[in-house]
């Protein structure tokens, strides 16, 4: 059997809870069933985190700023987000998966990947998918839509497809048909200001996407072309990854001349972190637990920790890692070594960090942000774009002070 043919005789089921954290707030709140909820911030400053599909008939949508949310539905009830209930609730499905699963990946706190390979000559996979899902709604009360198809693009789409509380099942038949139909921006890894790009080449269905040459989206975006042929064309060879298989992935850099700059070095780990950032929206994964590490000029070595909402944003985890280092550097001594490492690393987007203090001043434009600025890096590599701000990059360019350094390579432990 040939890769393609292998390909062709996956099943992966895709599991997406549906208005996750709308569902676990009307859970706590009867009162809330049938009605305009938004779960974000409080203010006009705030993000939607989530919201009821009674909202999104008015156009609200997660990530939109709350200020425009509250003119598109004024009679939308706007709850701050728990995050201890969510998680609670989540650990509650993923028990229930992993339990009958085979391989489950966790991919973010609302959505899970099964790998079924194998099981249709035991069990029907859609008889066992449809029996997993009615035992996730009786035991939790929440509601579940799922995909499943022959990878975890086609199965995703279909999930989304099949929402709310619905199923779908697409087999290797039916899966570029199925694709051709829909919009570039049903397609996982195309967000907004990709979607409008295509669009404005004239390009708004998937269909035409797929005819593109692969060659000429490859010349036009990069790796990102690639990703973006292969999937509109159903092809997606992306393993189902245990959840608990993903580790960590660190930086640290050992100064030549020790300092006591600490502007210089708040902008030594504000460069790591945005580079490891960078490392976790392409390798699909949030992260979340940041450690930052020091080492004194008498090889004393301290590390602390924080933990924090999942998330892949450099605003999120530059904070957290600064905080960290300035609780820690409380000696005045030398420093020989800085170092941040990401921890509790499973694989999907940003979610949670929307409604907390930090996505209070997140807009969609810095979404859109990240989107080009890692664009500009498949495309050119890690090295040719940086915050301009950064001391780090001012010292070295000046070619003074503390800045030849051991960079050590990402590692990624798995």
């Amino acid at each position: 059997m040939n890769t393609t043919q292998f390909m062709d005789h996956r099943q992966v089921l895709h599991l997406d809870l549906d208005a996750f954290f709308v569902s676990v707030e009307r859970l706590r709140q009867p009162q809330l069933v049938n009605k305009p909820v938004i779960v974000g911030g409080l203010s006009d400053r705030g993000v939607v985190a989530a919201c009821s599909y009674e909202a999104r008939v008015f156009g609200v949508r997660s990530a939109m700023p709350m200020r425009l949310a509250r003119r598109l539905c004024p009679d939308a009830l706007v709850i701050k987000g728990d995050h201890q209930s969510y998680s609670y609730y989540s650990k509650m499905v993923t028990d229930i998966i992993t339990e009958r699963a085979p391989v489950v990946e966790k991919s973010s706190i609302d959505e899970f990947y099964v790998d079924m390979t194998g099981m249709e000559k035991f069990v029907g996979c859609l008889k066992w998918s449809a029996e997993l899902k009615k035992t996730i709604v009786q035991e939790t009360g929440l509601s579940v839509s799922w995909g499943l198809s022959t990878n975890k693009t086609v199965s995703k789409v279909a999930a989304n497809e099949a929402k709310p509380n619905g199923q779908l099942q697409v087999g290797p038949s039916r899966v570029q048909p199925f694709l051709a139909e829909l919009d570039v921006a049903k397609l996982p890894g195309i967000g907004p200001s990709l979607a409008h790009t295509l669009r404005c080449m004239g390009v708004t269905r998937l269909g035409t996407l797929a005819q593109i040459p692969r060659r000429l989206l490859e010349r036009t975006f990069g790796k990102t072309g690639l990703m973006l042929w292969d999937r509109a064309n159903g092809i997606d060879p992306t393993p189902v990854w245990p959840h608990d298989r993903q580790k960590s992935m660190s930086k640290e850099i050992t100064f030549q001349e020790d300092t006591t700059d600490v502007h210089f070095l708040h902008g030594i780990l504000g460069r790591m972190v945005e580079t490891l950032a960078y490392d976790l929206r392409q390798g699909g994964f949030c992260t979340g637990k940041v450690t930052v590490k020091i080492r004194y000029s008498d090889f004393q070595t301290l590390t602390r920790q924080i933990t924090l909402p999942f998330t892949s944003s450099d605003h999120a985890l530059t904070l957290a890692a600064l905080t960290l280092f300035d609780r820690l550097y409380n000696r005045r001594l030398l420093i020989r070594l800085v170092g941040v490492s990401f921890a509790g690393l499973v694989r999907g987007t940003e979610q949670l960090s929307l409604f907390d203090a930090v996505g209070d001043v997140v807009s969609d434009r810095l979404t859109g942000l990240y989107q080009q600025t890692d664009r500009i890096r498949n495309k050119h590599g890690e090295d040719k774009i940086a915050r301009g701000n950064n001391p780090y990059l001012l010292r070295k360019d000046k070619k003074i002070g503390p800045v030849r350094a051991n960079l050590q390579q990402l590692s990624i432990h798995l």
